[in-house]
């Protein structure tokens, strides 16, 4: 699955994940911690739709 932040488009892709950030490859969008946020413009996971 991939999810897309609704304010800056950023795609966040579970097979990828967001290593630059310590979110390994493979991990679920569902299992983000809660504080994680969008790398490019920093909203929480609220912000973002499926892809």
């Amino acid at each position: 699955m991939k999810y897309v932040c609704n304010v800056c488009g950023y795609e966040y892709d579970e097979e990828v994940g967001d290593p630059d950030n310590g979110i390994e490859p493979g991990t679920k969008f569902e299992d983000l911690p809660e504080d994680w946020v969008c790398p490019l413009c920093g909203v929480g996971k609220e912000d973002f739709s499926e892809a």
